[in-house]
């Protein structure tokens, strides 16, 4: 069957995350949002983890199901912070699917140099979990974070997971982010055996990011071999599937890691981007500098920041130009495609001339969902024609325009994201129309 998954998520329990980070409260969204498997995120916590065995019941296999929700939000609320005292739960199921997975951050020192390397981990079932857990807190306090860090060798936990149970899929995260990935400009490697040395057989996928998208890693042959996964790497509900994946194949734990491992287009049918341009960490510069460079421009002033003299953060287009021995544009045989979309809460944002969380826009999307249907269906196969019935033009002619690439982005850097705008060539007074159709 085919279903769309989101397999990168934090919760309530990491640094920088919303309180609504829960169970109930990411049902919720993965319905407005169209997910239909969802990373439960952070298993390796220890109060996350006993929620986890507490509020899922096992669905298919290596899948599991929320065994009560909540029903009282609207759309737009629950993307906004709110009360969560709500006491109209029920037993049910919604459909929804969590799938287990966590992230670590593995910072340790090879070859002289530190290295600071983000790792996702799959697993089948919550069994699999406990034993991981049990193991990786001999090493490192898991209460700390949720997503913890361990003065662990990226190969050695690699080795720990695998032998615990060889059904776990290891994923190096956002695999080119400068500071936290195996291939970071400053603190990865160059190669994935570079990293991971004899256990690199049994890495099948690398996550892209939201700075970079697989075209630019179709660049590299030496990356031929593993797949592009996508996710949203969501700390709040509202980034839920930014990036995701969409698959073709059994819903099941071993359905979806089969399709990763096997790269079969007819199984693994695309994934959802970002412009990649408008991740934080797509150009080099220096944010305190407001200094954005290309990777032209950043080798014309020789890795050096014009205003205060120190080097650049070199981002990811740079990185990938260092490693690239493929021209732009080159496509592998049977590559799994992808599309790029702008989340429909910046596109309402830049058409209503307000904030992307103000009020308005939460409106504004909540009835949207309840006349359209969920987010991904909208962005993706909503036909314009049917907007335009509906009188909403401008947002026809946004989406028209993101489908067709017809966007204009002010690129991302050093932990600045970029500003995308569907109405780039466009008066922007005369972008009020949804607004007024909204509110009237």
């Amino acid at each position: 069957m085919k279903f769309f998954a989101d397999l990168h998520i934090h919760s309530k329990y990491s640094r920088a995350t919303s309180p609504q980070m829960d169970l109930e409260h990411l049902d919720k969204a993965a319905q407005i949002k169209g997910v239909d498997v969802l990373s439960c995120g952070d298993f390796t916590h220890p109060a996350w983890f006993s929620e986890l065995k507490n509020k899922l019941a096992p669905a298919e296999p290596g899948l599991y199901q929320l065994k009560s929700i909540s029903n009282s939000e609207p759309a737009g609320e629950i993307f906004r912070e709110y009360p969560q005292d709500d006491k109209n739960a029920h037993q049910g199921d919604r459909g929804v699917r969590f799938i287990l997975t966590t992230e670590i951050s593995c910072i340790y020192s090879k070859n002289g140099k530190v290295r600071k390397v983000h790792i996702l981990i799959f697993a089948p079932d919550l069994e699999t979990v406990e034993k991981i857990n049990i193991r990786l807190g001999q090493i490192g306090n898991l209460k700390a974070d949720g997503r913890p860090i361990l003065g662990l060798d990226a190969k050695e936990l690699a080795k720990i997971v695998l032998n615990i149970n060889p059904d776990c899929l290891v994923v190096p995260a956002h695999c080119w982010t400068p500071w936290f990935a195996v291939f970071g400009s400053k603190s990865g490697f160059d190669s994935l055996e570079e990293c991971f040395e004899d256990y690199t057989k049994y890495i099948y996928a690398v996550e892209t990011g939201l700075s970079s998208d697989p075209k630019m890693n179709w660049r590299l042959s030496a990356l031929d071999k593993v797949a592009f996964i996508s996710c949203s790497d969501a700390h709040s509900a509202a980034k839920l599937a930014r990036e995701a994946c969409c698959f073709d194949t059994a819903l099941s734990y071993g359905g979806v890691v089969s399709a990763i491992k096997s790269k079969d287009p007819k199984k693994f049918l695309f994934t959802i981007e970002f412009f990649p341009e408008e991740g934080k960490y797509h150009f080099d510069g220096h944010s305190d500098c407001k200094i954005c460079f290309s990777p032209q421009e950043t080798k014309k002033h020789k890795g050096v920041c014009p205003v205060c003299q120190r080097p650049l953060i070199v981002g990811v287009l740079n990185r990938v130009e260092q490693l690239a021995d493929r021209p732009e544009g080159f496509t592998p045989v049977n590559a799994v495609p992808f599309k790029p979309l702008v989340p429909l809460q910046e596109i309402l944002s830049e058409m209503s001339g307000v904030g992307v969380n103000s009020k308005q826009v939460a409106k504004q999307y909540e009835q949207i969902i309840k006349k359209f249907g969920p987010e991904l269906s909208i962005l993706l196969d909503l036909p314009v024609a049917n907007l335009k019935d509906q009188g909403f033009l401008d947002l026809a002619q946004a989406l028209q325009a993101m489908r067709q690439g017809n966007i204009t982005v002010e690129p991302g850097y050093d932990g600045v994201y970029g500003k995308v705008s569907v109405f780039a060539q466009k008066n922007k007074k005369e972008k009020r129309a949804l607004q007024q159709t909204l509110i009237c």
